[in-house]
């Protein structure tokens, strides 16, 4: 026992087991909660998180449970904390997992499995190797077969989640090492209650180009990703921009890294490529912070990311990054704080500002006209048109709510429209996995890390069936989210993209449509929630404004029209009556030269 970070808290009544010991090691971490589906396995770390006073969410799918807590992470800046149970939880909790690991997000994944004496006995919830499933899908997979390990397993979890990219680990441990009373003096603290590592500074030469490239720049403009979302990433953001003057644009999975009404602040990355319709020069600079470049930015087709006359900075603190999927004439290995700071102090306060007019035609684009402004509110009697409809809802909303936002061509509607609602923070759920129905868990995460604040999750009628008896979470556990569902009856994305490539009428259309006799408002109810339909542009307001104030969650169902096909879709179809070209849905179009000689 000797360095022990804490003294055991011995629960009333019965001996202190691995279970508990678990869940007091997290406890030391800073772990407040955790999120999962009740197994047996699980039963004594359960009782000990009760004990040690961490608070038990409990979801209706383990996908979500997961999903949650990456949402809790996200938005408070810890390693989220999952649990769930053997081999069919584990099973269902495999696409958190994925997409905790393609979104870099930091979350500790508690499974539990038969008795090790049990190993190869087609004992129950025993089939899969969970370690083995798992090790593809995570930084770190382990089973623990000593009870006395958990300590130092947990802590080296937890800074294997949170160090370089950050990532899921899962740790499996067996029912029989949670239920094993402790021999507390055989335990293996590790590094638990010690401070976590440093985050990893740049080189001093990359500061030095660095600088020179942006002393060098006419038009320098930054991108922000997921990998600069923190506070500290906030402020050091905050100071830089105002030293230099540069406008800042924001990746499609997370929102603006600075606050919404900053001046500076220029809106989602797609406003990138506006420029040429506007006959303005791009940026000859791009500074990417913590952004991955990929199909999310049309990185290869140069449709956002000029390839001509545009210098790249990439600092990433994953080294395999920079130059992954563009060419970059500076990488940067270094943690985005430490890579702000560094500048800063490089470029001192006489730094002359990035040019007045440049800043107000790079922060303007998101600020120009939309061709839908002077299209009908109300596109039929009973739908309305999605642009007017989502920006209406997002208007009606009081500022600084949260904004998770699901689905496929919803959300290319709401991304577009984001700024109307004044968000605090804004989640994209979809990610580069491009999953479907994981606004469910992350409007579950981010309202239990904000609970003073209104979540609202708007998804289309798509991703909407995903999970959504996740309704009966948010109930049970009241939490204050306001679900929006833009419901056109279609898969939106789907539909539209086969309307692009097949634009013969009378060709099939298949498994793209939805049922338009579903009732998402008055099933929302039976699962303790408000719920209203909307199908007038003039309700829209009142009703949010209603549903805002019910002391429950509740849901918005609004009917939408399925035209017009949102922009981005089209951009990404990229369809051409060009007979050298074949047409590649979502990727690039590829020459048909390629293929004469193949028989």
């Amino acid at each position: 026992m000797a360095n022990a970070p804490i003294t055991l808290s011995k629960p009333q009544g019965r001996e202190i087991t691995g279970g508990d010991l678990l869940a007091q090691a997290l406890k030391v971490l800073g772990v407040d909660v955790a999120f999962g589906v009740h197994g047996g396995h699980l039963d004594s770390f359960l009782m000990g998180c009760v004990h040690a006073g961490i608070r038990l969410v409990d979801t209706r799918h383990e996908t979500c449970a997961v999903q949650a807590a990456e949402a809790y992470g996200k938005v408070n800046g810890k390693v989220g904390v999952s649990f769930i149970t053997a081999n069919s939880g584990f099973s269902n909790g495999l696409a958190g997992l994925a997409t905790a690991l393609a979104d870099r997000n930091p979350v500790f994944v508690i499974t539990s499995s038969p008795p090790l004496r049990d190993a190869e006995t087609n004992a129950l919830q025993g089939f899969h190797d969970q370690v083995v499933v798992s090790s593809p899908l995570t930084k770190w997979s382990h089973r623990v077969t000593i009870t006395e390990e958990i300590p130092s397993l947990v802590s080296f979890g937890f800074r294997t989640a949170m160090g370089g990219a950050p990532g899921p680990v899962l740790m499996d441990l067996p029912i029989d090492v949670l239920f094993q009373p402790v021999q507390q003096n055989r335990i293996s603290w590790g590094s638990l209650g010690k401070p976590f590592p440093f985050r990893p500074g740049p080189h001093q030469a990359a500061i030095t180009a660095s600088c020179d490239l942006i002393r060098a720049a006419k038009r320098p403009a930054l991108i922000t990703g997921s990998g600069g979302q923190s506070v500290e990433n906030t402020k050091a953001l905050s100071v830089f921009v105002d030293l230099t003057g540069i406008p800042v644009f924001h990746g499609i999975k997370y929102g603006s890294a600075l606050p919404i009404d900053h001046p500076l602040q220029s809106g989602v990355v797609t406003e990138l490529a506006k420029f040429p319709y506007i006959g303005k020069e791009p940026p000859d600079l791009i500074i990417l912070i913590g952004a991955r470049p990929g199909t999310l930015m049309a990185a290869r087709s140069g449709a956002i990311l000029p390839h001509k006359g545009t210098k790249y900075i990439q600092a990433d603190v994953d080294a395999t990054e920079p130059g992954r999927s563009l060419s970059t004439d500076l990488s940067v290995v270094s943690d985005s704080c430490q890579y702000l700071l560094a500048l800063i102090k490089a470029l001192g306060p006489n730094t002359t500002k990035a040019d007045k007019d440049w800043i107000a035609t790079a922060t303007g684009l998101k600020r120009l006209p939309s061709g839908y402004e002077n299209e009908p509110e109300d596109s039929s009697p009973q739908k309305i048109h999605p642009w007017h409809g989502i920006k209406q809802v997002f208007s009606s909303l009081e500022p600084g709510c949260i904004l998770v936002i699901d689905g496929g061509e919803c959300s290319s509607w709401s991304a577009q429209l984001q700024e109307y609602a004044k968000p605090s923070l804004t989640l994209f759920a979809i990610g580069h996995l491009g999953f479907l129905g994981n606004g469910y868990g992350y409007a579950i995460g981010a309202a239990v890390a904000e609970p003073s604040k209104q979540v609202v999750m708007v998804q289309g009628d798509g991703s909407a069936g995903f999970h959504f008896a996740e309704l009966e979470t948010f109930s049970r556990h009241n939490l204050n989210i306001l679900s929006v569902i833009a419901n056109n009856y279609i898969w939106g994305m789907s539909k539209h993209g086969q309307d692009l490539m097949w634009t013969d009428k009378n060709t099939a259309r298949p498994v793209t449509t939805l049922n338009p006799e579903t009732k998402f408002e008055v099933a929302a109810q039976g699962f303790g929630n408000a719920g209203a339909k909307v199908d007038k542009y003039a309700n829209i307001e009142s009703t949010v404004k209603k549903l805002s104030k019910e002391p429950m969650p509740a849901l918005l169902n609004l009917i939408i029209d399925a035209q017009p096909i949102h922009p981005g879709t089209a951009a990404m179809i990229n369809p051409t009556d060009d007979p050298d070209i074949i047409v590649v849905p979502y990727y690039d179009n590829l020459p048909r030269p390629m293929f004469k000689d193949v028989k």
